[in-house]
């Protein structure tokens, strides 16, 4: 980061191709730009051996930050495709959001990729003795719980499950 950081650094995402986002940074860093690429450690097998690697928890972006108003070394930058954004316009990232990842991977714990979820998206247990069940998934204060109504009741019933077991599906398909 360079010693005339204004308040207009902002941390944005940048989409990059797959498998690029290291090569990326590496090309923002050289710029003297801020960067950031999460990585988590998997397990791959091959047929002859199984081997662990580094991936990106993101894959497909790299977190940078700039002035907006600085932007075109940024979109310069061989592997950047484009500011993330919404409606047209480039939109910064949370501040915590960010302290949050850095955190994370300062206190070297396990990291793992995990589907985006929130209160009110329909998700099938994946795991465990509900396994194959369907419902909406609800936030409570201090749980997740998995929501199944009977529509010609007009009644529903809930169960507490674990954000680990649940998987987001596509809407409109009942079980």
């Amino acid at each position: 980061m360079s010693e005339h950081t204004t308040v207009e650094q902002k941390w944005y995402a940048l989409t990059v191709p797959y498998q690029h986002e290291r090569q990326t940074e590496k090309a923002l860093q050289s710029k003297g730009l801020e960067t950031l690429v999460p990585l988590y450690r998997s397990r791959r097998h091959w047929s002859d051996r199984v081997k662990e690697v580094e991936m990106p928890l993101f894959a497909g972006y790299v977190l940078c930050q700039f002035d907006l108003a600085e932007r075109i070394p940024v979109l310069d930058t061989p592997g950047v495709s484009r500011i993330v954004g919404f409606g047209g316009a480039m939109t910064a990232l949370e501040d915590c959001e960010v302290a949050g990842i850095r955190r994370l991977v300062a206190l070297k714990v396990p990291l793992a990729p995990w589907p985006y979820l929130k209160a009110g998206d329909r998700v099938r247990v994946e795991h465990g003795p509900m396994r194959g069940l369907e419902g909406t998934l609800l936030r409570t204060k201090d749980a997740l719980r998995l929501v199944i109504g009977v529509e010609l009741l007009q009644r529903s019933i809930s169960v507490e499950v674990e954000r680990e077991a649940v998987i987001p599906i596509a809407c409109g398909k009942r079980s």
